[in-house]
């Protein structure tokens, strides 16, 4: 009796699998690298890259971008571009996108999902990483450190040192002396909003050499 309840489910599977090799979605048409093709005006399978954007194999070992060591052998100090206030809002966007659910919005190590669990990264706000040049932050954002995966596949090399950039202001803005802001920055700060920078901070954002020095 049971081999004739077994019947009716080989059959299904027997269909299912016939089903599939008709269905050979593994093998579907598809154009290989170089080839022509009537689909595009211009004849091309491949397709032109996009504006603005470029493949990591263009970027040599030895570009400044992805050169986080000083000759000297320690981390760079050094930026391989002007760090404007411009790099500094991105460098912001692309922390907050992928740095403050771990790190935090201020950097304290205490993002969404580290109170929902995960391992709590350090401070940046410890003396060790006050006294980190960018290099290092840029080292660990492309390799991982510790508990972190490598970002290097997200975060594009150049968007790296703006989030080191970033870093940087927001060490330096907890910091600050209270009594060296002005009154209307003070109630800026105690509303949460964004202040000016402080005359005299040690934020020299002008090209030195290669870059500019944090």
């Amino acid at each position: 009796m049971r081999t004739f309840l077994y019947i009716p489910s080989l059959c299904f599977a027997l269909l299912a699998v016939a089903g599939c090799k008709r269905e050979d979605m593994h093998n579907q048409p598809r154009h290989e690298w170089q080839e022509q093709s009537d689909f595009f005006a211009d004849g091309m399978a491949a397709r032109p890259q996009v504006e603005g954007t470029f493949h990591t194999a263009q970027l040599m070992s030895n570009s400044p971008l992805l050169t986080t060591r000083a000759p000297n052998g320690g981390y760079a100090t050094e930026y391989p571009f002007e760090i404007t206030r411009g790099a500094l809002d991105r460098g912001r966007q692309r922390y907050d996108i992928y740095c403050a659910v771990c790190h935090g919005a201020t950097g304290y190590g205490d993002g969404m999902i580290v109170r929902r669990g995960f391992v709590r990264p350090p401070s940046f706000h410890i003396d060790r990483l006050r006294a980190a040049p960018p290099g290092y932050f840029v080292d660990v954002i492309t390799h991982g450190f510790g508990a972190m995966y490598s970002y290097n596949d997200r975060v594009v090399p150049e968007d790296r040192w703006k989030i080191a950039a970033y870093v940087k202001t927001l060490q330096l803005s907890q910091g600050v002396d209270p009594a060296s802001l002005t009154d209307a920055d003070r109630r800026l700060v105690e509303q949460g909003g964004t202040i000016a920078p402080v005359p005299g901070a040690d934020l020299d954002t002008r090209p030195q050499g290669k870059g500019a020095r944090p």
